[in-house]
Parts: C-alpha cells; structure tokens; sequence
C-alpha cells in the first residue's frame, strides 16, 4: 500500500511493526528453527527476513524504537539543513545580482 506524507510525497506503508519484526526474528533463532519456515509463516521474502536481521539482530524493542527515533530526528536535520543551503545559495545569488 502506498500513502502520502504531508509533503504529498510518496511512502510505502509498512506492514510489519518493529515488535513484530523483532519477535520474528525471535522465532527463528529458536534451536531447530528453520528460516524457510519462519518465513513462509510470515509471508516475507528471504531477502527481507535477512534484511530485518541485519538492521535489527540483537536489539530489543525498545532499542529499535530509539532507533527508529533516531532516525526520524535524523532525516529532520538533513531536511533543515537543505533548507538552510538553499537559503544561503539563493542569498549569494541575490548578492551577485547588486
């Protein structure tokens, strides 16, 4: 499913909380687990499953929540910082211009 952002730019929805990606990934680190299992189960790719472990192996849920604070605060900053070099180049533009 895809959504708009008020931006009126296009995000995916995800359909999988980061409680349930890591209490997937909980599941298949049980002695005798097959991954092929676990994520048919689920319905997600191999692809996505290694993914998850990637960005969320080892972390509880409320280590994955900081992360996904962090990251919000972090794309913030890096718009207000475009921003701010917009402004300046189009200040030096003005100033060339007298």
């Amino acid at each position: 499913m895809v959504i708009l952002n008020l931006e009126n730019s296009i995000v995916k929805k995800k359909r999988h909380t980061e409680e349930q990606i890591i209490g997937i990934l909980r599941e298949a680190e049980v002695p005798g687990a097959e991954i092929r299992t676990v994520v048919r189960k689920h319905n997600i790719t191999e692809q996505t499953f290694y993914r998850w472990r990637n960005k969320y192996g080892g972390m509880d849920v409320s280590d994955a929540r900081k992360l996904k604070a962090l990251e919000a605060e972090n794309a913030k900053l890096k718009k207000l910082v475009a921003e701010q070099l917009l402004a300046i180049d189009a200040l030096k533009e003005f100033s060339r211009g007298k």
